[in-house]
Protein backbone atom coordinates (compact mmCIF):
# COMPACT_ATOMS: atom_id res chain seq x y z
CA UNK A 1 0.00 0.00 0.00
CA UNK A 2 0.88 3.70 -0.75
CA UNK A 3 2.54 4.89 2.51
CA UNK A 4 3.68 8.27 1.32
CA UNK A 5 6.92 10.27 0.03
CA UNK A 6 10.43 9.42 2.40
CA UNK A 7 12.59 11.99 0.59
CA UNK A 8 12.93 13.54 -2.79
CA UNK A 9 15.49 12.38 -5.17
CA UNK A 10 16.53 15.20 -7.23
CA UNK A 11 19.18 14.11 -9.84
CA UNK A 12 19.29 17.32 -12.21
CA UNK A 13 20.03 19.87 -9.62
CA UNK A 14 23.16 21.21 -9.66
CA UNK A 15 26.22 22.40 -7.14
CA UNK A 16 28.34 25.18 -7.23
CA UNK A 17 31.37 26.74 -5.29
CA UNK A 18 28.91 29.75 -3.69
CA UNK A 19 31.98 31.57 -2.49
CA UNK A 20 33.30 32.14 -6.08
CA UNK A 21 29.99 32.94 -7.00
CA UNK A 22 30.01 35.90 -4.26
CA UNK A 23 33.40 36.82 -5.14
CA UNK A 24 32.05 37.46 -8.74
CA UNK A 25 28.94 39.32 -7.96
CA UNK A 26 31.37 41.58 -5.86
CA UNK A 27 33.58 42.35 -8.94
CA UNK A 28 30.75 42.70 -11.17
CA UNK A 29 29.36 45.55 -8.34
CA UNK A 30 33.13 47.37 -8.18
CA UNK A 31 33.00 47.45 -12.37
CA UNK A 32 30.02 49.11 -11.80
CA UNK A 33 31.30 51.77 -9.77
CA UNK A 34 30.68 50.24 -5.98
CA UNK A 35 33.31 49.89 -3.48
CA UNK A 36 33.20 46.69 -0.77
CA UNK A 37 34.42 46.94 2.48
CA UNK A 38 34.73 44.21 4.85
CA UNK A 39 34.83 44.21 9.03
CA UNK A 40 33.02 47.27 8.97
CA UNK A 41 30.68 47.14 11.62
CA UNK A 42 27.14 49.07 11.45
CA UNK A 43 26.91 50.49 15.12
CA UNK A 44 24.89 53.89 14.57
CA UNK A 45 22.60 55.14 11.91
CA UNK A 46 21.80 58.87 11.96
CA UNK A 47 21.26 61.66 9.29
CA UNK A 48 24.24 64.08 8.05
CA UNK A 49 24.06 68.13 9.11
CA UNK A 50 22.85 69.86 6.33
CA UNK A 51 25.97 70.98 5.86
CA UNK A 52 27.44 68.06 4.63
CA UNK A 53 28.05 68.11 1.38
CA UNK A 54 28.49 64.27 0.91
CA UNK A 55 24.93 64.09 2.29
CA UNK A 56 23.76 66.32 -0.62
CA UNK A 57 25.35 64.66 -3.35
CA UNK A 58 25.52 61.12 -2.61
CA UNK A 59 28.97 60.44 -2.33
CA UNK A 60 30.41 58.15 -0.11
CA UNK A 61 33.16 59.34 2.31
CA UNK A 62 34.73 56.50 3.84
CA UNK A 63 35.99 55.98 7.29
CA UNK A 64 34.65 55.80 10.41
CA UNK A 65 30.96 56.97 8.59
CA UNK A 66 29.69 56.43 5.30
CA UNK A 67 27.15 59.33 3.71
CA UNK A 68 24.68 58.44 1.29
CA UNK A 69 20.55 59.15 0.23
CA UNK A 70 19.52 55.60 0.50
CA UNK A 71 20.41 52.40 2.12
CA UNK A 72 19.82 48.70 1.95
CA UNK A 73 20.37 46.20 4.29
CA UNK A 74 20.38 42.30 4.37
CA UNK A 75 22.10 41.41 7.71
CA UNK A 76 21.35 38.09 8.39
CA UNK A 77 22.09 37.12 12.21
CA UNK A 78 22.04 40.96 13.10
CA UNK A 79 18.84 42.38 10.57
CA UNK A 80 17.02 43.21 13.76
CA UNK A 81 19.46 44.44 15.16
CA UNK A 82 19.88 47.05 12.29
CA UNK A 83 16.35 47.65 11.44
CA UNK A 84 16.14 48.39 15.17
CA UNK A 85 19.31 51.11 15.73
CA UNK A 86 17.85 52.52 12.45
CA UNK A 87 14.50 53.19 14.12
CA UNK A 88 12.50 50.78 12.44
CA UNK A 89 10.61 47.63 14.06
CA UNK A 90 12.52 44.95 15.96
CA UNK A 91 9.95 42.43 14.55
CA UNK A 92 10.47 39.89 13.26
CA UNK A 93 13.81 38.81 15.59
CA UNK A 94 16.66 36.87 14.81
CA UNK A 95 17.24 33.47 17.01
CA UNK A 96 20.03 31.56 15.74
CA UNK A 97 20.02 28.02 15.16
CA UNK A 98 23.08 26.15 14.46
CA UNK A 99 23.24 23.36 12.09
CA UNK A 100 25.97 20.43 12.86
CA UNK A 101 26.62 18.37 9.85
CA UNK A 102 28.38 15.46 9.35
CA UNK A 103 30.32 14.12 6.57
CA UNK A 104 31.05 10.74 4.47
CA UNK A 105 34.15 9.42 4.87
CA UNK A 106 36.30 10.08 1.70
CA UNK A 107 35.96 6.06 0.73
CA UNK A 108 32.21 6.19 0.85
CA UNK A 109 30.79 9.09 -0.65
CA UNK A 110 30.34 6.63 -3.58
CA UNK A 111 27.28 6.08 -1.48
CA UNK A 112 25.71 9.21 -2.79
CA UNK A 113 25.25 10.24 -6.09
CA UNK A 114 23.11 13.13 -6.10
CA UNK A 115 21.39 15.22 -3.54
CA UNK A 116 18.58 13.95 -1.48
CA UNK A 117 16.00 15.66 0.28
CA UNK A 118 13.41 14.43 2.99
CA UNK A 119 9.67 15.88 2.30
CA UNK A 120 9.77 19.43 4.55
CA UNK A 121 7.58 19.59 7.81
CA UNK A 122 5.03 22.65 7.17
CA UNK A 123 4.79 23.04 10.67
CA UNK A 124 8.66 22.95 11.65
CA UNK A 125 10.54 24.97 8.07
CA UNK A 126 13.93 23.77 9.14
CA UNK A 127 15.95 21.80 5.68
CA UNK A 128 16.04 18.58 7.65
CA UNK A 129 18.46 15.34 7.53
CA UNK A 130 19.93 15.61 3.85
CA UNK A 131 22.20 14.63 1.47
CA UNK A 132 24.69 17.05 0.21
CA UNK A 133 27.59 16.23 -2.65
CA UNK A 134 29.89 19.49 -2.86
CA UNK A 135 32.22 20.54 -5.29
CA UNK A 136 35.42 19.14 -3.81
CA UNK A 137 33.91 15.47 -3.53
CA UNK A 138 32.68 15.47 -0.26
CA UNK A 139 29.74 14.33 1.09
CA UNK A 140 27.32 16.54 3.92
CA UNK A 141 25.15 15.11 5.51
CA UNK A 142 22.58 17.25 7.77
CA UNK A 143 21.81 19.58 9.08
CA UNK A 144 20.35 19.24 12.56
CA UNK A 145 18.89 22.56 13.96
CA UNK A 146 19.89 23.24 17.76
CA UNK A 147 19.40 26.48 19.60
CA UNK A 148 22.60 28.55 19.44
CA UNK A 149 24.03 30.46 22.19
CA UNK A 150 25.37 33.10 20.08
CA UNK A 151 24.55 34.90 17.06
CA UNK A 152 27.75 34.05 15.73
CA UNK A 153 28.13 30.30 17.20
CA UNK A 154 29.47 28.26 15.08
CA UNK A 155 31.24 25.90 17.23
CA UNK A 156 29.48 24.09 20.31
CA UNK A 157 30.94 26.07 23.29
CA UNK A 158 30.77 29.65 21.79
CA UNK A 159 28.49 31.70 23.98
CA UNK A 160 27.63 35.46 24.39
CA UNK A 161 25.80 36.05 27.85
CA UNK A 162 24.24 38.77 26.11
CA UNK A 163 22.73 37.64 22.80
CA UNK A 164 22.06 34.22 25.24
CA UNK A 165 19.86 36.11 27.84
CA UNK A 166 18.33 37.93 24.52
CA UNK A 167 16.97 35.36 23.01
CA UNK A 168 15.67 33.16 25.90
CA UNK A 169 14.01 35.90 27.37
CA UNK A 170 11.95 36.42 24.07
CA UNK A 171 8.62 34.95 24.74
CA UNK A 172 8.34 34.14 21.12
CA UNK A 173 11.16 31.67 21.55
CA UNK A 174 9.22 30.47 24.42
CA UNK A 175 6.16 30.08 22.35
CA UNK A 176 7.89 27.85 19.54
CA UNK A 177 9.94 25.77 22.40
CA UNK A 178 6.56 24.57 24.01
CA UNK A 179 4.75 23.61 21.04
CA UNK A 180 7.86 21.90 19.32
CA UNK A 181 9.35 20.55 22.62
CA UNK A 182 9.46 17.10 21.78
CA UNK A 183 10.56 17.88 18.14
CA UNK A 184 13.84 20.18 20.20
CA UNK A 185 14.90 17.50 22.21
CA UNK A 186 15.12 14.80 19.93
CA UNK A 187 17.30 17.66 17.88
CA UNK A 188 19.69 18.05 21.01
CA UNK A 189 19.43 14.40 21.95
CA UNK A 190 21.20 13.90 17.88
CA UNK A 191 23.19 16.61 18.36
CA UNK A 192 25.00 15.18 20.88
CA UNK A 193 25.14 11.46 20.01
CA UNK A 194 26.41 10.11 16.92
CA UNK A 195 24.46 7.41 16.65
CA UNK A 196 21.14 8.80 16.57
CA UNK A 197 21.61 11.24 13.84
CA UNK A 198 22.83 7.86 11.84
CA UNK A 199 19.57 6.31 12.58
CA UNK A 200 18.05 9.73 10.82
CA UNK A 201 20.40 9.31 7.71
CA UNK A 202 19.54 5.20 7.80
CA UNK A 203 16.25 6.27 6.63
CA UNK A 204 17.36 7.06 3.48
CA UNK A 205 20.00 5.38 2.96
CA UNK A 206 20.16 1.89 5.55
CA UNK A 207 24.01 0.90 4.48
CA UNK A 208 25.36 4.03 5.81
CA UNK A 209 26.88 3.21 9.87
CA UNK A 210 28.65 5.14 11.76
CA UNK A 211 31.93 3.47 10.59
CA UNK A 212 31.16 5.91 7.43
CA UNK A 213 30.67 9.08 9.36
CA UNK A 214 32.70 11.94 10.66
CA UNK A 215 31.52 15.19 12.39
CA UNK A 216 31.81 18.20 9.58
CA UNK A 217 31.08 21.81 9.57
CA UNK A 218 28.75 23.90 11.07
CA UNK A 219 26.15 26.76 10.08
CA UNK A 220 24.51 29.09 11.86
CA UNK A 221 20.82 29.79 10.26
CA UNK A 222 19.13 33.41 11.03
CA UNK A 223 15.92 32.01 11.88
CA UNK A 224 12.93 34.54 11.74
CA UNK A 225 11.02 34.08 14.57
CA UNK A 226 7.38 36.77 15.61
CA UNK A 227 5.93 37.31 19.16
CA UNK A 228 3.63 34.92 19.12
CA UNK A 229 6.34 31.68 18.58
CA UNK A 230 5.26 31.65 14.96
CA UNK A 231 9.17 30.49 12.26
CA UNK A 232 8.63 33.24 9.14
CA UNK A 233 9.84 30.97 6.13
CA UNK A 234 8.97 34.27 3.85
CA UNK A 235 10.81 36.85 2.40
CA UNK A 236 10.49 39.94 4.79
CA UNK A 237 11.31 43.33 3.20
CA UNK A 238 10.87 46.62 5.45
CA UNK A 239 11.65 50.60 6.58
CA UNK A 240 9.93 52.74 8.38
CA UNK A 241 8.41 56.64 8.30
CA UNK A 242 10.44 59.62 9.00
CA UNK A 243 13.59 61.01 8.07
CA UNK A 244 15.55 57.77 8.34
CA UNK A 245 12.72 55.28 7.99
CA UNK A 246 12.12 56.40 4.63
CA UNK A 247 15.54 56.30 3.61
CA UNK A 248 15.96 52.40 4.45
CA UNK A 249 15.10 49.14 3.00
CA UNK A 250 15.46 46.39 5.35
CA UNK A 251 15.53 42.56 3.89
CA UNK A 252 14.36 41.00 7.29
CA UNK A 253 14.45 37.73 6.02
CA UNK A 254 15.63 35.89 2.73
CA UNK A 255 15.04 31.90 3.61
CA UNK A 256 16.17 28.96 1.54
CA UNK A 257 16.97 29.44 -1.15
CA UNK A 258 18.20 32.16 -1.29
CA UNK A 259 21.54 31.32 -2.59
CA UNK A 260 20.02 29.46 -5.67
CA UNK A 261 17.45 32.39 -6.02
CA UNK A 262 20.15 35.64 -5.31
CA UNK A 263 19.75 37.28 -9.00
CA UNK A 264 15.77 37.41 -8.61
CA UNK A 265 15.79 38.16 -5.11
CA UNK A 266 18.47 41.04 -6.08
CA UNK A 267 15.98 41.99 -8.84
CA UNK A 268 13.10 41.89 -6.36
CA UNK A 269 15.05 44.00 -4.09
CA UNK A 270 15.68 46.70 -6.64
CA UNK A 271 12.17 47.09 -7.62
CA UNK A 272 10.92 47.62 -4.01
CA UNK A 273 13.57 50.18 -3.55
CA UNK A 274 12.78 52.11 -6.81
CA UNK A 275 9.18 52.26 -5.41
CA UNK A 276 9.81 52.95 -1.94
CA UNK A 277 12.51 55.84 -2.76
CA UNK A 278 10.90 57.03 -5.73
CA UNK A 279 13.91 56.47 -7.93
Amino acid sequence: PFQGLMALDSPYTGIVNYKQVAQSYAEDFQEAGGTVLTNFEVTNIEMAKESSSESEDGKASFGEEIYCRHVVTCAGLYSDRLSEISGCSPEPRIVPFRGDYLVLKPEKCYMVKGNIYPVPNPRFPFLGVHFTPRMDGSVWLGPNAVLAFKREGYRWFDFSAGEFLDAVTYRGLWKLVLRNLTHGLNEMYRACFLSAQVKELQKFIPEVTVNDVLRGPAGVRAQALDSDGNLVDDFVFDGGSGDIGSRILHVRNAPSPAATSSLAIAKMIADEAKQRFGL
